[in-house]
Protein backbone atom coordinates (compact mmCIF):
# COMPACT_ATOMS: atom_id res chain seq x y z
CA UNK A 1 0.00 0.00 0.00
CA UNK A 2 1.41 3.40 -1.00
CA UNK A 3 2.12 5.73 1.90
CA UNK A 4 0.56 9.18 1.99
CA UNK A 5 2.98 12.01 1.22
CA UNK A 6 4.38 14.60 3.60
CA UNK A 7 6.46 17.63 2.63
CA UNK A 8 8.82 19.85 4.60
CA UNK A 9 9.07 23.03 2.55
CA UNK A 10 12.06 24.81 4.12
CA UNK A 11 14.37 22.57 6.14
CA UNK A 12 17.24 25.04 5.72
CA UNK A 13 15.52 27.44 8.12
CA UNK A 14 15.84 24.82 10.85
CA UNK A 15 18.43 22.17 10.01
CA UNK A 16 22.08 23.01 9.37
CA UNK A 17 22.87 19.36 8.82
CA UNK A 18 23.28 18.90 12.57
CA UNK A 19 19.79 17.68 13.50
CA UNK A 20 18.39 14.18 13.80
CA UNK A 21 15.48 14.07 11.32
CA UNK A 22 14.39 10.61 12.45
CA UNK A 23 11.44 11.90 14.54
CA UNK A 24 9.79 13.09 11.30
CA UNK A 25 10.96 10.19 9.19
CA UNK A 26 9.48 7.71 11.67
CA UNK A 27 5.96 9.05 11.13
CA UNK A 28 3.91 6.96 8.65
CA UNK A 29 4.45 9.11 5.58
CA UNK A 30 6.57 9.25 2.48
CA UNK A 31 8.62 12.37 3.15
CA UNK A 32 10.00 14.97 0.76
CA UNK A 33 12.45 17.48 2.23
CA UNK A 34 13.18 20.78 0.47
CA UNK A 35 15.86 23.18 1.75
CA UNK A 36 13.80 26.16 0.59
CA UNK A 37 10.62 26.78 -1.37
CA UNK A 38 9.91 29.91 -3.35
CA UNK A 39 6.31 31.06 -3.55
CA UNK A 40 6.13 29.70 -7.10
CA UNK A 41 7.27 26.25 -5.90
CA UNK A 42 4.85 25.73 -3.02
CA UNK A 43 1.74 24.82 -5.03
CA UNK A 44 3.40 22.01 -6.96
CA UNK A 45 5.24 20.66 -3.92
CA UNK A 46 2.17 20.33 -1.70
CA UNK A 47 -0.36 19.27 -4.34
CA UNK A 48 -0.38 15.58 -3.41
CA UNK A 49 0.68 15.96 0.23
CA UNK A 50 -1.37 14.90 3.24
CA UNK A 51 0.89 16.78 5.68
CA UNK A 52 2.93 19.94 5.10
CA UNK A 53 5.59 21.34 7.43
CA UNK A 54 6.67 24.94 6.99
CA UNK A 55 8.68 27.37 9.05
CA UNK A 56 8.50 30.48 6.89
CA UNK A 57 7.29 29.30 3.45
CA UNK A 58 3.95 30.94 2.66
CA UNK A 59 0.87 28.71 2.37
CA UNK A 60 -1.88 30.57 0.51
CA UNK A 61 -5.53 29.70 0.20
CA UNK A 62 -5.11 29.14 -3.53
CA UNK A 63 -2.33 26.61 -2.99
CA UNK A 64 -4.40 24.80 -0.36
CA UNK A 65 -7.45 24.63 -2.64
CA UNK A 66 -5.34 22.93 -5.30
CA UNK A 67 -4.22 20.30 -2.75
CA UNK A 68 -7.24 18.06 -2.15
CA UNK A 69 -5.33 15.55 -0.03
CA UNK A 70 -3.97 18.14 2.41
CA UNK A 71 -5.25 17.56 5.96
CA UNK A 72 -2.57 18.97 8.29
CA UNK A 73 -0.23 21.96 8.20
CA UNK A 74 2.48 21.97 10.86
CA UNK A 75 4.12 25.35 11.36
CA UNK A 76 7.67 24.75 12.62
CA UNK A 77 7.50 27.92 14.74
CA UNK A 78 5.18 29.69 17.15
CA UNK A 79 3.89 32.36 14.78
CA UNK A 80 1.43 31.24 12.09
CA UNK A 81 1.33 34.38 9.94
CA UNK A 82 2.70 32.40 6.98
CA UNK A 83 -0.54 30.38 6.74
CA UNK A 84 -3.92 31.58 5.48
CA UNK A 85 -5.82 30.36 8.54
CA UNK A 86 -9.21 31.38 7.21
CA UNK A 87 -8.74 29.29 4.09
CA UNK A 88 -7.48 26.37 6.15
CA UNK A 89 -10.59 26.54 8.29
CA UNK A 90 -12.88 26.67 5.26
CA UNK A 91 -11.13 23.67 3.73
CA UNK A 92 -11.09 21.61 6.93
CA UNK A 93 -7.28 21.63 7.19
CA UNK A 94 -5.88 21.44 10.72
CA UNK A 95 -3.01 23.79 11.61
CA UNK A 96 -0.57 23.32 14.49
CA UNK A 97 2.35 25.33 15.82
CA UNK A 98 5.08 24.80 18.43
CA UNK A 99 5.66 26.79 21.59
CA UNK A 100 8.21 26.73 24.38
CA UNK A 101 11.01 25.07 22.43
CA UNK A 102 13.40 28.04 22.67
CA UNK A 103 12.76 29.35 26.19
CA UNK A 104 16.16 28.50 27.64
CA UNK A 105 18.02 29.69 24.54
CA UNK A 106 16.14 32.99 24.15
CA UNK A 107 16.45 33.77 27.87
CA UNK A 108 20.17 33.01 27.65
CA UNK A 109 20.53 35.27 24.61
CA UNK A 110 18.58 38.05 26.31
CA UNK A 111 20.91 38.06 29.27
CA UNK A 112 23.91 37.75 27.00
CA UNK A 113 22.82 41.06 25.47
CA UNK A 114 22.13 42.65 28.87
CA UNK A 115 25.56 41.65 30.17
CA UNK A 116 27.40 42.67 27.02
CA UNK A 117 25.73 46.10 27.04
CA UNK A 118 26.23 46.62 30.78
CA UNK A 119 29.92 45.68 30.69
CA UNK A 120 30.55 47.35 27.30
CA UNK A 121 32.01 44.03 26.26
CA UNK A 122 32.20 44.72 22.54
CA UNK A 123 33.84 48.12 22.97
CA UNK A 124 36.50 46.76 25.31
CA UNK A 125 37.19 43.81 23.02
CA UNK A 126 37.60 46.21 20.10
CA UNK A 127 39.89 48.41 22.23
CA UNK A 128 42.14 45.47 23.09
CA UNK A 129 42.38 44.46 19.43
CA UNK A 130 43.27 48.05 18.48
CA UNK A 131 46.16 47.91 20.92
CA UNK A 132 44.70 50.42 23.38
CA UNK A 133 45.52 48.21 26.36
CA UNK A 134 49.05 47.58 25.18
CA UNK A 135 49.62 51.34 24.92
CA UNK A 136 47.92 52.17 28.23
CA UNK A 137 49.84 53.82 31.06
CA UNK A 138 47.55 52.02 33.54
CA UNK A 139 47.08 48.34 34.27
CA UNK A 140 43.48 48.42 32.97
CA UNK A 141 41.19 50.25 30.59
CA UNK A 142 38.17 52.13 31.94
CA UNK A 143 37.25 54.16 28.86
CA UNK A 144 33.65 52.97 28.75
CA UNK A 145 31.38 53.14 31.81
CA UNK A 146 30.48 49.74 33.24
CA UNK A 147 27.20 49.22 35.08
CA UNK A 148 26.40 46.58 37.66
CA UNK A 149 22.99 44.96 37.13
CA UNK A 150 22.56 43.70 40.69
CA UNK A 151 19.92 45.79 42.40
CA UNK A 152 18.64 47.25 39.14
CA UNK A 153 15.04 46.99 37.93
CA UNK A 154 14.07 44.87 34.95
CA UNK A 155 10.75 45.56 33.25
CA UNK A 156 9.18 42.76 31.22
CA UNK A 157 6.52 43.20 28.56
CA UNK A 158 5.04 39.78 27.81
CA UNK A 159 5.04 37.42 30.77
CA UNK A 160 4.55 34.12 29.02
CA UNK A 161 7.01 31.25 29.00
CA UNK A 162 9.85 33.42 27.70
CA UNK A 163 9.16 36.34 30.00
CA UNK A 164 9.10 34.01 32.99
CA UNK A 165 12.37 32.44 31.91
CA UNK A 166 14.05 35.83 31.76
CA UNK A 167 12.56 36.81 35.14
CA UNK A 168 14.05 33.72 36.79
CA UNK A 169 17.52 34.62 35.56
CA UNK A 170 17.04 38.24 36.63
CA UNK A 171 16.25 37.16 40.15
CA UNK A 172 19.47 35.14 40.23
CA UNK A 173 21.33 38.38 39.38
CA UNK A 174 19.54 40.10 42.29
CA UNK A 175 17.48 42.29 39.98
CA UNK A 176 14.02 43.55 40.81
CA UNK A 177 11.38 42.51 38.25
CA UNK A 178 8.37 44.62 37.26
CA UNK A 179 5.70 43.40 34.85
CA UNK A 180 3.77 45.44 32.32
CA UNK A 181 0.09 45.00 31.67
CA UNK A 182 -0.31 42.92 28.56
CA UNK A 183 -1.07 45.30 25.68
CA UNK A 184 -4.62 44.64 24.55
CA UNK A 185 -5.14 42.07 27.31
CA UNK A 186 -7.16 41.99 30.50
CA UNK A 187 -6.00 44.09 33.45
CA UNK A 188 -4.08 41.89 35.88
CA UNK A 189 -3.27 42.74 39.48
CA UNK A 190 0.32 43.58 40.30
CA UNK A 191 1.17 44.74 36.79
CA UNK A 192 1.84 48.29 35.67
CA UNK A 193 0.57 50.19 32.69
CA UNK A 194 3.41 50.73 30.25
CA UNK A 195 3.60 54.47 30.85
CA UNK A 196 3.97 53.80 34.58
CA UNK A 197 6.55 51.07 34.13
CA UNK A 198 8.90 52.75 31.66
CA UNK A 199 10.27 55.52 33.93
CA UNK A 200 11.00 52.99 36.69
CA UNK A 201 13.12 50.42 34.85
CA UNK A 202 16.83 50.19 34.23
CA UNK A 203 16.30 47.46 31.64
CA UNK A 204 13.23 46.84 29.49
CA UNK A 205 12.89 43.42 27.86
CA UNK A 206 10.20 42.65 25.28
CA UNK A 207 8.70 39.15 25.01
CA UNK A 208 5.24 39.82 23.58
CA UNK A 209 3.86 38.80 20.18
CA UNK A 210 3.43 41.27 17.34
CA UNK A 211 -0.26 42.19 17.22
CA UNK A 212 -2.35 45.22 16.39
CA UNK A 213 -1.88 46.25 20.03
CA UNK A 214 1.91 45.85 20.11
CA UNK A 215 2.95 47.19 16.71
CA UNK A 216 5.24 50.18 17.36
CA UNK A 217 4.54 49.68 21.07
CA UNK A 218 7.86 51.34 21.87
CA UNK A 219 7.93 54.55 19.85
CA UNK A 220 9.28 58.08 20.39
CA UNK A 221 6.90 58.82 23.26
CA UNK A 222 7.70 55.60 25.11
CA UNK A 223 11.45 56.02 24.60
CA UNK A 224 11.19 59.53 26.02
CA UNK A 225 9.68 58.08 29.21
CA UNK A 226 12.66 55.78 29.78
CA UNK A 227 15.70 56.76 31.81
CA UNK A 228 18.58 58.08 29.69
CA UNK A 229 20.84 55.26 30.93
CA UNK A 230 18.26 52.48 30.53
CA UNK A 231 18.72 49.48 28.25
CA UNK A 232 16.12 48.18 25.78
CA UNK A 233 16.03 44.54 24.65
CA UNK A 234 13.88 43.15 21.85
CA UNK A 235 14.14 39.41 21.28
CA UNK A 236 10.41 39.16 20.48
CA UNK A 237 9.32 40.39 17.05
CA UNK A 238 10.33 43.12 14.67
CA UNK A 239 7.77 45.87 14.48
CA UNK A 240 7.21 46.11 18.24
CA UNK A 241 9.87 48.84 18.39
CA UNK A 242 9.92 51.91 16.16
CA UNK A 243 13.39 51.28 14.77
CA UNK A 244 14.00 54.78 13.42
CA UNK A 245 13.02 56.29 16.77
CA UNK A 246 15.34 53.89 18.60
CA UNK A 247 18.28 54.85 16.36
CA UNK A 248 17.62 58.53 17.02
CA UNK A 249 17.36 58.02 20.80
CA UNK A 250 20.67 56.16 20.92
CA UNK A 251 22.48 58.70 18.77
CA UNK A 252 21.22 61.57 20.92
CA UNK A 253 22.18 59.87 24.16
CA UNK A 254 18.57 59.57 25.30
CA UNK A 255 18.97 55.84 25.97
CA UNK A 256 21.83 53.91 27.52
CA UNK A 257 21.89 51.06 25.02
CA UNK A 258 19.87 48.50 23.13
CA UNK A 259 20.07 44.85 22.12
CA UNK A 260 17.93 43.83 19.16
CA UNK A 261 17.55 40.34 17.68
CA UNK A 262 14.58 41.05 15.40
CA UNK A 263 13.78 43.69 12.81
CA UNK A 264 10.65 44.65 10.93
CA UNK A 265 12.16 43.47 7.65
CA UNK A 266 14.32 40.34 7.63
CA UNK A 267 16.84 40.12 6.19
CA UNK A 268 17.18 43.89 6.56
CA UNK A 269 18.35 46.27 3.84
CA UNK A 270 21.93 47.49 4.19
CA UNK A 271 20.69 51.03 4.88
CA UNK A 272 18.45 49.99 7.78
CA UNK A 273 18.58 52.67 10.51
CA UNK A 274 19.82 50.21 13.14
CA UNK A 275 22.65 48.94 10.95
CA UNK A 276 24.44 52.28 10.68
CA UNK A 277 27.97 52.29 12.16
CA UNK A 278 27.62 55.48 14.23
CA UNK A 279 25.03 54.21 16.74
CA UNK A 280 26.54 53.88 20.24
CA UNK A 281 26.06 50.88 22.55
CA UNK A 282 23.84 48.96 20.18
CA UNK A 283 24.05 45.23 19.53
CA UNK A 284 22.05 43.76 16.65
CA UNK A 285 21.97 39.98 16.27
CA UNK A 286 20.49 38.27 13.18
CA UNK A 287 17.27 36.74 14.59
CA UNK A 288 19.21 33.85 16.05
CA UNK A 289 18.32 34.14 19.74
CA UNK A 290 16.29 30.93 19.34
CA UNK A 291 18.71 28.97 17.21
CA UNK A 292 20.74 26.71 19.51
CA UNK A 293 21.04 23.13 18.32
CA UNK A 294 19.11 22.00 21.37
CA UNK A 295 16.20 24.34 20.67
CA UNK A 296 16.07 23.43 16.98
CA UNK A 297 16.02 19.71 17.83
CA UNK A 298 13.23 20.25 20.35
CA UNK A 299 11.28 22.14 17.70
CA UNK A 300 11.66 19.31 15.20
CA UNK A 301 10.61 16.72 17.78
CA UNK A 302 7.58 18.81 18.71
CA UNK A 303 6.48 18.96 15.07
CA UNK A 304 6.69 15.16 14.92
CA UNK A 305 4.70 14.94 18.16
CA UNK A 306 2.03 17.18 16.66
CA UNK A 307 1.74 14.88 13.66
CA UNK A 308 1.42 11.76 15.78
CA UNK A 309 -1.11 13.46 18.05
CA UNK A 310 -3.20 14.51 15.04
CA UNK A 311 -3.19 10.96 13.68
CA UNK A 312 -4.40 9.77 17.09
CA UNK A 313 -7.29 12.24 17.02
CA UNK A 314 -5.76 14.73 19.47
CA UNK A 315 -5.69 18.53 19.54
CA UNK A 316 -2.07 19.13 20.61
CA UNK A 317 -0.86 22.66 19.74
CA UNK A 318 -3.86 23.11 17.47
CA UNK A 319 -4.24 26.74 16.41
CA UNK A 320 -6.76 26.02 13.69
CA UNK A 321 -9.34 23.23 14.14
CA UNK A 322 -10.41 21.34 11.07
CA UNK A 323 -14.11 21.06 10.30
Amino acid sequence: MTQAKAVFLDTRTLDLGDLDMEPLKSTPFQWQFHPQSAATDVGDRIREARVVVSNKAILTGDDMRRSPDLKLICVAATGTNNVDLQAANELGIAVTNVTGYGTATVAQHTFGLILALSTRLLEYQAAVRRGDWSRSELFCLMDYPIREIAGKTLGIVGYGTLGRGVARIAEAFDMRVLLAQRPGGEIQPGRLALEQLLPRVDVLSLHCPLTEHTRNLIGPGELALMRPDALLLNTARGGIVDEEALAVALKRGKLGGAGVDVLTREPPPADHPLLQPDIPNLIVTPHNAWASKEARQRLLESVADNIRDYLAGGQNNRVQPAK
